[in-house]
């Protein structure tokens, strides 16, 4: 096991899932870790843990620096499985430990656990718990993103292990951003952000609001990297994020049962390529939702396309659309377009009405509609939709 050392005597201790592909719905293809941090002082704090599977591996790696029962506190600062799911085996093992959390945290924990026999030290934000030379302070974070979460702050070493918010699911043999390649792991941060972080921009607005009076060098989430020499990047792209603003971007996302809708996407695509302007293409018959996710966090305009089966959108779309809807991605302009056909008063609005439900700005109250195979009046009016979406994009950006 690699040794991986934040500052001195506070350690890594995580697990790095190199073959995670599905996280709840949300398309893991670079893996994740699940990070534990171990704080040797005169008394011993475990801030975290890891998946149920990877108890032993934790164990293990706790062990290669202090015995269990020198174990004096677990801090829990998120409920979710993937981070207290060892805590069932940890608590037994570390005879000696408190279970560290605000009331919150134990109210969700017991709702997945027994915790009869756990003894729990209950925290807030005015709590100093002090282990010797360092204190672990406590910030709250509810719905950051569930409403128990907060993250634990060491000020004498200017540490903060932020829970979910920074993190990103990305396995990598170096713990730290300088060992990776910065432009993969902000894209991972983005897709992290964009797939469970959009729809509590308010909640980490507060977070990050609070965490502009902190001194901090280092930024210890739990997923992925820890933030050392990129700490401003990332906290400029969270600006960024929390308000989904736009950069010069549209998105086309569509799917076509017999080329008709696709050869409308390829239209409007071709009409919407402006100078300064980026626009990207997808088939969702062959594009993960985790990705669309991504790429509308900060499109300006999306252009939604379906045909009309069973009197509704294709099954994909609605999958997508339903997702999205969850998210919330705000400032959004949007057309909705597809072919139909006998029924016109179908897919494309049901596709409509589900833009309307994510608050989008409509370019166009009615869908762009085709009978069949799309003529070239029909493709016309999508290539001047094109265009018009780049000249909002050019303005919102």
């Amino acid at each position: 096991m690699k040794n991986t050392v934040l500052k001195e005597n506070i350690f890594w201790t995580g697990y790095v899932d190199w073959d995670v592909r599905d996280f709840h719905g949300y398309a893991t293809s670079r893996g994740s870790t699940y990070n534990s941090y171990l704080v040797k002082d005169n008394k011993t704090a475990l801030i975290d843990s890891v998946k149920a599977p990877y108890s032993d591996y934790l164990l293990k790696s706790i062990q290669s620096y202090v015995q269990l029962d020198k174990i004096d506190y677990i801090v829990c600062n998120h409920a979710e499985p993937d981070h207290s799911g060892s805590l069932p085996v940890l608590m037994q093992k570390c005879q000696n430990a408190e279970l560290v959390c605000n009331e919150k945290c134990k109210n969700t924990l017991s709702l997945h656990y027994d915790t009869k026999r756990w003894k729990f030290k209950i925290v807030d934000e005015s709590t100093d718990l002090i282990l010797g030379e360092n204190t672990l302070k406590f910030i709250n974070t509810p719905m950051a993103h569930w409403p128990e979460s907060m993250a634990t702050y060491i000020p004498q070493q200017k540490i903060l292990f932020s829970m979910d918010a920074f993190g990103q699911h990305y396995a990598s043999s170096g713990r730290f951003d300088y060992e990776e390649n910065l432009i993969d792991v902000l894209y991972e941060a983005k897709k992290y952000y964009a797939n469970i972080v959009m729809l509590y921009g308010k909640p980490v607005e507060a977070v990050l609001n609070k965490a502009a009076n902190l001194e901090i060098e280092i930024i210890a989430p739990s997923h992925g990297i820890i933030w050392k020499d990129n700490i401003a990047d990332i906290i400029s792209a969270y600006k960024k994020w929390i308000y989904c603003k736009p950069d010069k971007k549209i998105v086309i996302f569509y799917d076509t049962m017999w080329k008709s809708t696709g050869i409308m996407a390829e239209s409007i695509y071709e009409g919407a390529l402006t100078n300064g302007v980026e626009v990207r293409k997808y088939d969702l018959k062959y594009t993960n939702i985790t990705d669309i996710a991504t790429e509308v966090l900060d499109a300006a305009a999306i252009a939604v396309g379906t045909p009309t089966l069973n009197k509704s959108l294709m099954p994909k779309m609605a999958e997508v659309l339903t997702y999205l809807k969850g998210l919330a991605p705000a400032n959004k302009y949007a057309i909705a377009f597809g072919s139909y056909g006998w029924a016109k008063k179908s897919g494309q609005h049901d596709a409509l009405e589900y833009l309307k439900q994510m608050n989008c700005k409509l370019v166009l109250e009615e869908p762009i509609q085709s009978q069949f195979v799309p003529t070239e009046e029909v493709l016309k009016k999508c290539r001047e939709a094109g265009k018009m979406l780049a000249e909002i994009a050019l303005e919102q950006a």
